[in-house]
């Protein structure tokens, strides 16, 4: 236990160096020549004859017969103290001087040496002990839409800050949505599973009250993948101390504090170029793979043809490959990501359709359209989907509900349907009208079997238009609807035909660009905002992909090469 170790694997002497005001061990009369030293900060390491890691920098303990390095390792000074082949998290080992190096003490109280090694997991663990404390706190926050950049930047740089900060400034991730919300990002909880990240560890946002800790004088945050807080928080804006963000600067409601946004694919990519360029040598593997998953996600595979991602994207991408060669092969990862992005099974129907949702609104009259991956027939099969249907729509306070479907049928070919549940005859009308009648675009609808009352449905057989190019028809329709019924809306009364044909001819001669919040759409349309940046327009620049962008240019892409195809063949 506590004697000394065998002869068979002999341990040089440590002593402590002081320097600059930090704590370092090196082996007597061991030499290190590493930048890290220099510059008086973290650890100084011993990497005996390894010569490149000596001459870069590095700052971990780390013995080349107990940690094999790749040379890209070597090279940007990456490395991990391990004492045996199993486990990353912390040790508790004796030195000459009498003091553990690794010692169980509470994470936040220990010095900058003892977080070196920690786990992710046992720092999440420590960051929910931290929140029954009354202490400040620095809440790394990532964006309402909390899709898998949002939650990845913020483990990961609240991770990096925790280890290159003074010990006592405590930083915690928060999710930005509620826990009960998690389930409906698939690819989230896919990858958190993958990682071996318990989702019991993760902060969410109805389990800290930011308000209070504002109030309080506790709170510093940290803005990750958003850069402009949503109205029921402007109130934390003055606690706003730093922003990191991939999206144009929207100067009228960026916080005054230090800024960083750079226009890239992924805001993975930033956090990995922090980490990189800042402090190498505390990536693990656990860590660059969450980071390398998320960009490859975020910037379709690094595909050229979809032009999402760009230099510095591919750049950190490959840096994080060569550091760490066993990382997922590319395919593999975004395809698994991508089909638990799509993958709905377990989902409740009230779930699958607030997983990708937007609402249009019209002189008080609300309107839900959800994109589904899954095909109509299953869905209006769902036991019990009438009662599901109706108290949707009450709780979320709309009129009606158009859920749009999108998948892959046997040969690869796209398949859209569409379906109008709406108890108000009248509306449901107007609605189902003007997407009947629609000539620009023209969706060519035909009636798609269905038994339950209050619901029509249709195959779509112009597979090109988008939810995107629907949200114009239906706003028109809402807005025709509500200024023929001169009614309060939600009321439900008998109208005449005439009437509604009135304000659907209106509606189909009088579309508009620009109705929708959300209609101002780049070439490829941004993941849905929910209520991420009030009044803020995300989706200028490079935007995130979201599912039905993805299908969307793979049809593109089929269309495109079937005259090639055709001409080949003959």
């Amino acid at each position: 236990m506590g004697g000394e170790p065998a002869a068979s694997s002999p341990e040089p002497e440590w002593e402590e160096v002081e320097k600059m005001g930090e704590t370092k061990f090196l082996p007597s009369g061991g030499e290190c020549r590493s930048r890290t030293e220099k510059e008086g900060s973290a650890l100084a390491v011993y990497w005996g004859t390894t010569r490149g890691a000596e001459e870069l920098g590095a700052a971990r303990l780390s013995r080349p017969s107990v940690h094999r390095l790749t040379q890209a390792q070597r090279e940007l000074g990456c490395g991990h103290f391990r004492t045996h082949p199993q486990g990353w998290g912390q040790r508790s080992r004796t030195r000459s001087s009498g003091r553990g190096a690794f010692a169980r003490e509470p994470l936040f109280n220990q010095g900058r040496r003892h977080l070196l090694d920690i786990t992710m997991e046992d720092y999440l663990q420590r960051c929910r002990t931290a929140l029954q404390e009354s202490r400040p706190l620095h809440v790394v926050l990532g964006n309402e839409a909390c899709d898998l950049d949002s939650m990845v930047s913020a483990l990961t740089l609240a991770f990096y800050l925790t280890k290159t900060t003074e010990a006592q400034e405590v930083f915690v991730p928060v999710l930005n949505i509620k826990r009960s919300e998690l389930p409906l990002r698939g690819d989230n909880v896919f990858f958190l599973q993958k990682v071996h990240i318990p989702e019991t560890l993760l902060i969410f946002r109805d389990e800290i009250d930011l308000h209070a800790l504002h109030q309080a004088g506790l709170l510093t945050l940290i803005l990750v993948d958003h850069h402009v807080l949503s109205r029921n928080d402007a109130a934390l804006e003055e606690a706003v101390a730093e922003v990191m963000d991939h999206r144009p600067i929207e100067q009228k409601h960026c916080p005054p504090c230090h800024v960083s946004v750079e226009l890239v694919g992924s805001c993975a990519t930033l956090v990995t170029e922090r980490i990189l360029q800042g402090a190498p040598e505390i990536l693990d593997r656990e860590t660059a793979a969450l980071l390398h998953g998320t960009i490859i996600l975020d910037c379709v595979n690094m595909d050229l043809k979809i032009g999402k991602a760009t230099p510095k994207d591919r750049k950190y991408v490959e840096k994080l490959e060569a550091l760490f060669p066993d990382l997922p092969q590319r395919n593999e990862i975004f395809s698994c990501l991508q089909k638990a992005k799509f993958d709905v099974s377990g989902l409740t129907t009230e779930q699958m359709l607030r997983k990708d949702q937007k609402v249009i609104c019209r002189h008080g009259a609300k309107v839900a359209v959800s994109a589904m991956y899954v095909g109509l027939e299953a869905f209006l099969q769902r036991p019990g989907l009438l009662p599901d249907l109706s108290a949707f729509c009450q709780a979320h306070s709309c009129d009606a509900l158009v859920a749009m479907t999108i998948f892959f049928d046997a040969h690869d070919e796209p398949v859209r349907q569409l379906a109008v549940f709406c108890p108000h005859v009248a509306l449901r009308m107007a609605l189902c009208g003007a997407l009947e009648r629609s000539h620009s675009p023209t969706l060519k609808l035909t009636p798609f079997p269905s038994t339950q009352p209050n619901l029509q449905a249709y195959l779509q057989g112009n597979t090109q238009v988008s939810r995107k190019k629907v949200l114009p028809l239906l706003q028109e329709a809402l807005s025709a609807y509500s200024d023929s019924m001169k009614i309060p809306a939600g009321q439900p009364e008998a109208t005449s035909s005439e009437q509604v044909d009135k304000g659907l001819d209106r509606a189909g001669s009088a579309l508009t660009p620009g109705l929708s919040q959300d209609e101002d759409d780049p070439p490829l349309p941004p993941t849905p905002m929910n209520s991420l940046v009030d009044e803020c327009p995300l989706d200028q620049g490079l935007p995130k992909l979201s599912a039905e962008a993805v299908f969307e240019k793979c049809t593109q892409i089929s269309l495109s090469q079937a005259p090639s195809a055709a001409a080949s063949k003959k």
